[in-house]
């Protein structure tokens, strides 16, 4: 097994980054490894997305987990190989939260395969989950000045 683990704290709501991660449709607007992207039904267990990353073949993934407001993780299948990612949203205290993504790499040859495709894919996870995060916090803002408007209504 291949194992990859990257987190960011932030100001965001796990609702908010909840909602980033359910509009599948416009993923590309935080994940610049995005030329295209389709799902195939609501943002839910067993549903198939295909993603599509800048000059190559599109990626089928399943979404295998979801629990609104705290994770989901999707799915690839190359031959023998399981490609696992976990999203996960945790708190961290004092009005934070903690942004987890995770990838396991398991099956026939993944002590080999893992360490020779997982950096690839997990190296814009850094910037990647900056991205989420920055339009989370502003997506939370949004929703609490609409909400501080209200109350004065």
């Amino acid at each position: 097994m291949w194992t990859y683990e990257h987190s960011v704290e932030t100001t965001a709501t796990a609702s908010s980054v909840w909602h980033l991660w359910a509009d599948v449709e416009r993923w590309a607007d935080w994940n610049s490894e995005i030329e295209k992207i389709e799902i195939d039904g609501p943002f839910a267990v067993g549903t198939r997305i295909t993603m599509t990353p800048p000059g190559e073949d599109p990626i089928p993934l399943l979404i295998a987990e979801a629990v609104e407001d705290e994770l989901f993780v999707d799915e690839a299948r190359f031959g023998g190989l399981l490609l696992r990612t976990l999203h996960r949203v945790d708190p961290a205290g004092q009005g934070r939260i903690r942004v987890t993504y995770r990838m396991e790499i398991t099956g026939t040859g993944a002590d080999e395969a893992g360490p020779e495709i997982g950096p690839g894919i997990t190296a814009d996870w850094p910037d990647t989950m900056a991205a989420l995060t920055r339009l989370a916090e502003a997506a939370g803002t949004s929703e609490t000045d609409e909400a501080n408007e209200a109350a004065v209504l």
